[in-house]
C-alpha cells in the first residue's frame, strides 16, 4: 500500500523524469514529501507558476521528452497557463501537474476551486483528474503517450489532495511506448515524381518531434536534391545556417527576395510544421484552404494533414522518420534549380549581414557581430516576444539541434526561465537569453531561480522604454498618438545584483564586448542591460520614419 504522492513519483520515475519545475503548494504535499526520498528527480523550485511551465516547454522543445511542472490549485494553475499555451501553440510535449481540492468539498466553489477540464480544454491536447489512487500508474503513463504522439502538446493532471494522501495498492509503472509514423514506399515514390517535374522547388522545416539525426539527414537530401530550404517562424536550429541550401527564416517579415520566390515556386515540400498565419505571412505565402503551388505536406499527426492547407500528398510520418526515407531517394539527373537554390542562400548571407549604423549612441548591428564571433556553435539561445527578437532571428547564424528556444505563440517573458530551464539541461554549453525591458519584467524573477540552482545564464535586456512592437504598430495606424506603451524602468543591472548576479550596463556600443566578457568571468547569473534608442525600433526603420509614412 502506497500514498497517491508516492505513487505519482514512482509512475514518473518509471517514465525516465529526471528533474521537474515546480511552485510549491499546499494542494501537493503528498508528492513533495515523496519527491524527498527520490535519488533520480532534481526538484527545481521557482518563483512563478508561469516561469515553472515555460521552463517545462523550453525542456520538451530542446529534448523531445516532456517537461514536467507541478502547481498548486486555482492562481497557480491560471498564473501557468501562459505555458500551458504557448506548448500547445508551439506543439511541446509537457505535462502540468495540478494539486486540487479534496473530493468532498467539490462543486462548493471551495477554497480556489476551478473545473481543469472547462479551464485548460481549448489550450491543453488532454485534462485528466485522477479520482483514485490505484489508477496513477496507468493514467500517468498515458499523459505521457498523449503528450508525444502525433502531434505534441501540453497535458493537464489534476490531483485531489485527498487522493495523494489517500493508501492504494496498485500495479508497478511501466513506461509509456513511443510512437513512430512512417511513411509509405508509394508516397515517397510519389514525391520523387513531384520532385523529378518540378522546376522551382522549395522546403519549409517546422513543428517538433526533430532529433539531431533527423536535421543532419535532411540537410544531406537536400544537398543531394540541391534543394532551397527554409525554416519556420523560431525553428531555426532545424537547418545549418551556413549550409549552401540554406534560403532563410520564413518568420515575421521574411527576406522580400524569399518571400517572392516562395510565391513562384510550383512545389513546395512542407515537413514537420503547419505553417500557420505568422510564418505564411497572414496565409499569402500558401494560400489556404488551396496553395497556388503543389503542396506536399509531411506531419505525425494525421489530424493537421489538409486542416489549413489542401495538400497534393500528404505523409503521415514524424520529422525523423521522413528524413531518414527521404535521405535514400535520389535524382535522376542533376536539378535544374541549383542555381536557384545557390542565389537563394547568397540572398539570405547578405540578408543576415547586420547594419553597422543606426540611431543613438548603441548600435546593435556591431553588438550582433560581436556575439557571432565569440559563441560557439552549441551555444543556446532563447527569446520572448518584441521587436528586440528580430536581431536574434534575422542576424544570429543557428549551426546546430538544440540551441534555439523561443515561443511560436509569440509570448511576451519567456527568454529568461527558458535560458535557465536550457542551462539546467546543458550546464557545460553557453545560454544567452534575450529580452525586452517590458519582456523581461514578465518573468525576470526567475533570474533568482538562476542565482538559487548556480545556473550562469547571460541575459541581455534590450532596454528602449517600451512596449516596442506595439508603439511601432501604434505610430503606424494611429501616428503620433502615443498611448498606453510607455515603460518607467528600474536599474536592471543594479537589479541582477541584488538577485545575487552580475550586473552590466551598457550606454555605447564599445561598452558591450568587454561588459560580456566580465559577464563571462564572473561565473554568475549574469544580466547585461542595452540602453537602445527607441527609435532604433527595426535594424532598418526607425519610428520616426514609420510615423511619417502614414
Amino acid at each position: 500500500m502506497k500514498t497517491g504522492g508516492k505513487l505519482i513519483v514512482e509512475a514518473l520515475e518509471a517514465n525516465g523524469v529526471d528533474r521537474i519545475f515546480c511552485v510549491p503548494g499546499e494542494s501537493y504535499l503528498a508528492v513533495l514529501d515523496a519527491l524527498h526520498d527520490s535519488n533520480r528527480i532534481r526538484t527545481i523550485v521557482c518563483r512563478q507558476e508561469g516561469g515553472a511551465a515555460m521552463m517545462a516547454d523550453c525542456h520538451g522543445r530542446l529534448t523531445g521528452q516532456p517537461g514536467i511542472c507541478f502547481v498548486t490549485r486555482g492562481p497557480g494553475a491560471t498564473n501557468a497557463s501562459a505555458g500551458i499555451h504557448i506548448a500547445m501553440q508551439d506543439s511541446s510535449p509537457i505535462i502540468m501537474f495540478i494539486g486540487q481540492i479534496a473530493g468532498h468539498a467539490r462543486e462548493r466553489e471551495a477554497f480556489q476551486e476551478v473545473n481543469y477540464k472547462r479551464f485548460f480544454g481549448d489550450i491543453a491536447k488532454w485534462v485528466v483528474e485522477i479520482d483514485d489512487a490505484a489508477r496513477i500508474p496507468e493514467l500517468v503513463t498515458r499523459a505521457f503517450a498523449v503528450a508525444t504522439s502525433g502531434r505534441p502538446g501540453p497535458v493537464i493532471v489534476s490531483l485531489p489532495e485527498d487522493m495523494l494522501t489517500s493508501l492504494a495498492e496498485a500495479p508497478e509503472a511501466l513506461p509509456y511506448t513511443p510512437v513512430e509514423t512512417s511513411p509509405g514506399e508509394a508516397e515517397m515514390h510519389k514525391l520523387a515524381e513531384l520532385l523529378g517535374n518540378a522546376k522551382r522547388p522549395f522546403v519549409i522545416l517546422g513543428g517538433s518531434r526533430w532529433s539531431a539525426e533527423a536535421k543532419s539527414r535532411l540537410e544531406s537530401a537536400a544537398e543531394t536534391w540541391a534543394l532551397p530550404v527554409g525554416v519556420s517562424f523560431r525553428r531555426q536550429m532545424l537547418f545549418d545556417h551556413l549550409h549552401p541550401c540554406y534560403a532563410g527564416d520564413v518568420g515575421i517579415g521574411p527576406n522580400p527576395k524569399l518571400a517572392t520566390y516562395i510565391k513562384q515556386a510550383d512545389l513546395v515540400l512542407l515537413v514537420g510544421g503547419r505553417f500557420g498565419e505568422m510564418p505564411s505571412s497572414d496565409y499569402t505565402l500558401l494560400k489556404s484552404p488551396y496553395p497556388d503551388q503543389t503542396l506536399v505536406h509531411v506531419h505525425a499527426d494525421a489530424n493537421e494533414l489538409g486542416r489549413v492547407y489542401r495538400p497534393t500528398l500528404a505523409i503521415n510520418a514524424s520529422p525523423e522518420a521522413f528524413a531518414s526515407a527521404f535521405a535514400k531517394l535520389k535524382p535522376e539527373a542533376t536539378p535544374d534549380w541549383a542555381d536557384e537554390t545557390e542565389r537563394l542562400h547568397k540572398a539570405y548571407l547578405d540578408w543576415s549581414t547586420p547594419p553597422e549604423t543606426g540611431p543613438g549612441d548603441v548600435q546593435m548591428g556591431p553588438i550582433m557581430n560581436y556575439l557571432e564571433s565569440v559563441l560557439p556553435d552549441n551555444a543556446i539561445m532563447t527569446n520572448g516576444a518584441g521587436n528586440y527578437a528580430s536581431w536574434v532571428h534575422r542576424f544570429h547564424r543557428f549551426r546546430r539541434f538544440a540551441t534555439q528556444a523561443a515561443p511560436t505563440s509569440g509570448s511576451m517573458g519567456y527568454g529568461t526561465p527558458g535560458a535557465v530551464a536550457a542551462k539546467a539541461l546543458f550546464p557545460d554549453r553557453e545560454v544567452i537569453a534575450f529580452a525586452g525591458d517590458g519582456c523581461f519584467l514578465m518573468n525576470g524573477q526567475e533570474f533568482a531561480t538562476a542565482v538559487q540552482y548556480d545556473l550562469p545564464i547571460i541575459v541581455i535586456v534590450v532596454n528602449n522604454g517600451i512596449y516596442g512592437t506595439i508603439r511601432m504598430h501604434q505610430e503606424r495606424e494611429y501616428p503620433g498618438r502615443v498611448s498606453g506603451t510607455d515603460l518607467r524602468n528600474p536599474d536592471f543591472a543594479a537589479l541582477a545584483r541584488a538577485y545575487g548576479g552580475h550586473g552590466e550596463t551598457v550606454e555605447k556600443t564599445a561598452e558591450f564586448a568587454p561588459a560580456f566578457e566580465r559577464a563571462r568571468a564572473s561565473r554568475k547569473p549574469s544580466l547585461i542591460e542595452i540602453k537602445l534608442d527607441p527609435e532604433a525600433i527595426t535594424p532598418t526603420r526607425t519610428l520616426t520614419e514609420i510615423r511619417e509614412k502614414r
